[in-house]
């Protein structure tokens, strides 16, 4: 982490971050509040506006009053990345919860929220973009709001360590014999060229990562559907390949035993993975 952390408002060391959180937060008690990571290229912030879009929306359909406009946060945001004079590549978190309240399941809705922001190093993940992912299968007993980025992961969280325990990259989560998106990332299968994932509704977090490969699949003019997958789709797919904002478009190799494209990265997520590259500074925000 860099030296330089924001909370609330304020530009602070980030050794002074542990005497700052209350056991009266209602993120701390009940995960009530929800986040963001952007991505950042050499100090400036990728797709910052689609990024602050789902921030603010989740934070609205959780009925928490934003602490500072959007405008503000533009402003205090590269007002961190000055202050750490960060030119490099890492990642941006903003986390921003209900508040402080007496712990009570029923919340004040009048709290004033708490946020803050964080600027970590992150280098490109070469070696998973070159070679691949194995994911495996696992059954989705997640809530029912996944479209909204709250911190409530403890899901997530066990289906990762179980995944990766097991020598697996990530879960991919299915619910009623649907597939709908892995444990940290969105997933996409190719089927006769055309680039088919999960339509964006409350079974999924419409990633940011995910809305930029559609718009440069279409770019590319590759057909795109957004659909139900049945889980049975999965071994007759020609690709599969899972998006994130750390970790850009990544290839799946392998599902459970089952190789996809026979274990070989695929034609077509080299193709998007190439545009993601080339279309990196053009949605560049720098302070």
């Amino acid at each position: 982490m860099e030296k330089y952390i924001l909370w609330n408002g304020d530009i602070i060391d980030s050794k002074e971050k542990d005497g700052l959180i209350s056991f009266d937060d209602r993120g701390y008690q009940f995960g009530d509040g929800v986040y963001e990571v952007i991505r950042i290229y050499k100090g400036a912030l990728h797709l910052l506006d689609l990024h602050l879009d789902r921030l603010f929306r989740s934070m609205k359909e959780l009925n928490i009053t934003p602490p500072i406009s959007r405008e503000q946060f533009i402003d205090e945001l590269g007002k961190l990345i000055g202050h750490n004079q960060f030119d490099q590549d890492g990642n941006l978190y903003v986390q921003v919860t209900r508040g402080l309240q007496p712990r009570a399941h029923i919340y004040n809705p009048g709290s004033k929220a708490v946020y803050y922001a964080k600027i970590d190093h992150f280098q490109k993940p070469v070696e998973i973009l070159q070679n691949g992912v194995s994911v495996t299968v696992q059954e989705d007993i997640r809530w029912l709001r996944c479209d909204i980025k709250s911190l409530n992961l403890l899901p997530n969280i066990m289906a990762m360590t179980n995944a990766y325990h097991n020598g697996f990259y990530e879960p991919l989560f299915v619910r009623d014999g649907i597939v709908r998106e892995c444990g940290a990332s969105n997933f996409f299968l190719v089927k006769d060229g055309k680039v088919i994932t999960h339509p964006a509704n409350h079974f999924i977090l419409n990633g940011i990562t995910r809305l930029h490969v559609l718009r440069l699949a279409k770019e590319l003019n590759l057909p795109v559907e957004e659909r139900e997958i049945d889980r049975n789709e999965l071994y007759t797919a020609d690709e599969c390949f899972l998006t994130a904002t750390p970790l850009e478009v990544v290839p799946i190799t392998h599902i459970d035993e089952h190789k996809v494209n026979g274990g070989e990265v695929g034609r077509i997520t080299r193709k998007l993975q190439k545009r993601y590259e080339q279309s990196i500074s053009n949605d560049l925000y720098t302070f």
